[in-house]
């Protein structure tokens, strides 16, 4: 934490209450770096990675500047929202929505959230309603825009979070359509955070932001030092093996344990509930009322072993995670990254254990150099690897066979009859 207390800034009464409710004293690095000029009203893009409290300083200015400015006049056929943040993912935008509420609970200014895979009809009637700030994912808030649900052009609050996953996503196209259509980038106050302020980042910057100021928090660290790391190197035909002894010697509290690939994330449900864990898997189809029954399950421990694949990765706010297990190494290393920061929030100690088999031990590398330090290698000793329960093999999946595509079996009786019953010569002519 810095030493700059949010009693010290120049903040309206109800945001005050708001931060005491949330039981926030002093600034951490990145809101005692924003506050002061955003608060002035001066445009920020910020690095900064998860967990260092940046929704905290983009909302706290939100708040303050919508009860501090005026709102524009609107006709009152047409609803626009006075302040909009733009996550890449539903779980980032739920959380934002969670934060918001704590936060801004004695602002009266309403909030609404819309994200895809949930009820369509239900978010159209909350924007109607009536609202002051939009936490939105591109694609649900392009939809409801084209069919004019609401205006963009009474925006004087623009943030976009994670701006670098943006791009990763493949979202940058849908986020420009946005910005051109929005309140000019003079006429509002705008904050662009990012794990990383790259090329892309800064151009998205210079081009829809008022000269913003650049503020990092210690980029040349890629995780915090509260984060144990470790890596085995193992064979795949050993590694469900090893997972079980790490997770019997660990104990941990709460644990989420990143896969590659949504396959691999269904059969790790399968064998660790065979073998007696408590544990469920998200993945990228997963329904979203699934995915939410799942996350508040891990969040209240009705679960303690959560699987992933990176759907999870970014935007995940679970408080008391003790351990990080990539039972994949990533293939990207900006991955690795955001994976283990699931873990050591908010000061808290960590750990992140890796296993490293043939398959992904060409990315190791790369890991390495985006961190710029080896891994810690721990050699297993050979009663880590325990003995799984037979019959864990999750039932395969039978094909669905294609329309029109239907061919007949090898048993003559389905086959077409020629003369007499019998079936017909395949002899050429």
């Amino acid at each position: 934490m810095s030493l700059i207390r949010f009693e010290s800034l120049p903040l309206e009464e109800s945001v005050l209450q708001g931060i005491r409710d949330a039981s926030f004293d002093h600034c951490t690095p990145i809101q005692s770096k924003t506050l002061p000029l955003t608060l002035a009203g001066k445009d920020v893009a910020g690095q900064a990675q998860t967990g260092t409290g940046k929704t905290a300083a983009f909302l706290i200015t939100a708040f303050n500047h919508l009860l501090t400015h005026a709102a524009p006049k609107q006709a009152k056929s047409f609803v626009g929202p006075r302040c909009i943040i733009i996550a890449p993912t539903r779980e980032l935008a739920m959380q934002i929505e969670r934060d918001a509420i704590l936060l801004g609970s004695n602002c009266g200014l309403r909030t609404v959230c819309i994200y895809g895979g949930v009820d369509y009809e239900k978010q159209k009637q909350k924007i109607l309603a009536g609202l002051d700030i939009l936490i939105a994912t591109p694609g649900r808030l392009i939809d409801y825009y084209k069919q004019k649900f609401f205006s963009l052009k009474s925006i004087q609050v623009l943030v976009i979070d994670e701006a670098d996953r943006m791009f990763d996503m493949g979202f940058i196209q849908d986020l420009r359509y946005i910005l051109r259509r929005m309140t000019p980038y003079d006429e509002r106050l705008s904050m662009l955070f990012s794990a990383t302020l790259n090329f892309r980042v800064l151009e998205l910057c210079y081009e829809h932001m008022n000269n913003p100021e650049k503020i990092a928090i210690e980029p040349e660290k890629a995780v915090v030092d509260k984060i144990a790391q470790s890596l085995y190197h193992v064979g795949l035909h050993e590694k469900f093996s090893l997972l079980l002894g790490l997770l019997k010697r660990e104990e941990g509290k709460k644990v989420i344990i990143f896969c590659n690939t949504k396959a691999w994330a269904e059969k790790l449900e399968f064998k660790l509930r065979h073998n007696g864990y408590v544990a469920s898997q998200i993945s990228g189809d997963l329904h979203q009322n699934k995915r939410t029954k799942v996350l508040e399950q891990f969040k209240n421990s009705e679960i303690n072993v959560l699987i992933a694949t990176d759907v999870a990765s970014r935007g995940l706010h679970v408080d008391d995670i003790t351990h990080v297990i990539n039972y994949d190494l990533p293939q990207d290393a900006e991955d690795y990254v955001h994976r283990i920061g699931r873990t050591a929030r908010a000061g808290a100690e960590g750990k992140a254990i890796t296993l490293c088999c043939e398959n992904f031990a060409a990315h190791l590398e790369n890991v390495e150099e985006y961190l710029k330090q080896k891994i810690p290698v721990v050699w297993p000793e050979e009663e880590l690897f325990l003995t799984e329960k037979p019959g864990g093999e999750p039932p395969r999946r039978k094909p669905k066979p294609r329309p029109g595509n239907s061919r007949p079996s090898g048993n003559s009786s389905s086959r077409p009859k020629g003369r007499g019953g019998r079936p017909p010569s395949r002899r050429p002519r």
